[in-house]
């Protein structure tokens, strides 16, 4: 038993020393020419467009849960009317990013998986690095890129449905008015709100792409490896997302003591 404590230990170092080590030559290459623009532009419109319709849905349906599970027990304190704020807090702070990050976990870092495993196990990536094409920059650089760039975008979509699926509860309850609603949703944000919020979307994204790759880059031989690869993304992307979000709470927390 000690035996196997201690090489899940090992297992784990390594594998974070690999990913680190991955991360870092992401870096190395991302400034280096050629830039990839042609297949950059392609990512983002795989990443985006496609997940275009899941992340919207999702977000007005959160929107409409949380009013209509959190309005009862307003009413009986008497803070109905503070439902707006409440709601646009939540959801810009907390709720929006990490739903809408764990569904790009979910659909995008499996696809990196799964897609850049399957070209690992049928030797299309030797092929490209015999034929003096860079797989890395191509493959790798392009795709992380595409999910830092695109997931805030997402996650602003998602917010804003979400707050729209709130309103059409509030109206529909409370015959509150469109302008109404969004004057108190704007007068609760604040920058301290938005901000830190938008900047870790930026690091939900390229966490997602990180790891995706770098699940399909260091497959391992067979169909067998590629379904792990993919499995392994979606499981480890979903956990340094929870790790993120932890990490830059604190940090926000730090800066508001300040």
């Amino acid at each position: 038993m000690i035996y196997s404590i201690q090489k899940r230990f090992e297992d784990f170092f390594l594998f974070t020393a690999e990913l680190s080590l991955f991360a870092m030559r992401y870096f190395r290459e991302a400034f280096r020419r050629p830039f990839e623009i042609n297949e950059l532009l392609r990512q983002c419109y795989n990443v985006g467009n496609r997940s275009l319709p899941l992340v919207a849905l999702t977000g007005f349906i959160i929107g409409l849960v949380l009013t209509l599970q959190t309005r009862p027990t307003l009413q009986e304190f008497g803070a109905v009317s503070w439902m707006p704020s409440m709601v646009s807090i939540s959801i810009v702070r907390e709720i929006g990013p990490v739903i809408v990050a764990l569904i790009c976990a979910g659909r995008v870092a499996s696809g990196l998986g799964a897609e850049i495993g399957s070209m690992r196990v049928t030797e299309q990536i030797d092929a490209m690095e015999v034929s003096g094409t860079n797989p890395f920059k191509y493959l790798v650089v392009t795709r992380i890129t595409a999910t830092t760039l695109m997931l805030p975008m997402l996650v602003i979509l998602g917010d804003t449905l979400g707050l729209y699926g709130s309103y059409i509860v509030e109206n529909t309850k409370g015959d509150v008015s469109f302008m109404l609603f969004f004057n108190q949703v704007f007068d609760a944000l604040e920058y301290q709100d938005i901000v830190p919020a938008t900047l870790k979307t930026f690091l939900f994204g390229f966490a997602i792409g990180l790891v995706g790759t770098f699940a399909g880059y260091t497959c391992k031989k067979g169909t067998a490896g590629v379904g792990r690869a993919a499995n392994s993304a979606v499981v480890i992307a979903s956990l340094l997302i929870f790790i993120i979000d932890f990490m830059a709470v604190v940090i926000t927390d730090l800066f508001y003591e300040l």
